[in-house]
């Protein structure tokens, strides 16, 4: 047997154990980010809410923690975001800013579900606590991605929003936004709102399983290589 060494073959191979070793590692880092990012939010659960107050978080740092607001609902600027489902029926998620005590800076609440009870047409009666209220719940930070193949339809009335885009209140408001949402616990309010928020997805073992599979494949192009490469004869 005698290795017949091609530079094309060669070139070629080189080339792909490349990109596959490059696919596995990029899986892997990603499936480590992610294991951190969970054991971060089990470790702040532990800890107990967060307060927020007048002095804008960094909502990175903030994502998925518990927090607690003191301050009070603005009934007239409350909107609802359209296309939410629960258990298979439509509806909307109401939205209401909180003027956090003491300052004038505004957090927008999440407090729940609320299906269409006259159709799309009336938008749903939610009434809003009145006076000084103590707000807990998670920390959410909407995506700012607009998808190429989802463009922005309009809204049928202002109230009715699309997606939640804590910009364009912030524009509409003109006034001072922390960059997170409350997603209002279940039980901390004293209506018929529905507040079920589903936990952060773990899906590490999926980015770990992709990783092990573009290794595998980078493992199989060298055998493959290394099999064609060898031809039967004496060296020449």
């Amino acid at each position: 047997m005698r290795f017949d060494f091609k530079w094309l073959p060669a070139t070629a191979t080189l080339l792909g154990l490349t990109l596959f070793v490059y696919l596995g590692l990029w899986q892997s880092g990603k499936g480590d980010r992610l294991e951190a990012e969970l054991a971060q939010h089990a470790a702040r659960h532990q800890l107990g809410p967060v307060r927020v107050d007048s002095a804008l978080v960094d909502a990175e740092q903030l994502r998925d923690a518990p927090i607690t607001v003191t301050g009070s609902y603005e009934a007239e600027s409350q909107f609802f975001l359209d296309n939410r489902q629960e258990n298979g029926l439509p509806g909307v998620h109401v939205i209401t800013p909180l003027k956090i005590e003491g300052s004038d800076t505004r957090i927008l609440v999440n407090r729940g579900w609320i299906g269409w009870a006259n159709g799309r047409g009336v938008l749903p009666s939610v009434t809003v606590p009145v006076g000084r209220v103590t707000v807990t719940g998670i920390a959410f930070v909407p995506s700012t991605k607009k998808f190429f193949l989802m463009p922005d339809h309009p809204e049928a009335t202002p109230k009715l929003w699309s997606r939640l885009d804590l910009a364009r209140f912030s524009t509409q408001s003109k006034h001072v936004l922390q960059p997170v949402v409350v997603l209002q616990n279940s039980g901390d309010a004293n209506d018929t709102l529905i507040r079920r928020w589903d936990p952060p997805e773990n899906r590490v073992g999926m980015h770990r399983g992709y990783a092990f599979q573009w290794f595998g494949m980078a493992l199989a192009l060298i055998i493959f290589y290394l099999v064609a490469s060898f031809k039967k004869g004496a060296a020449a």
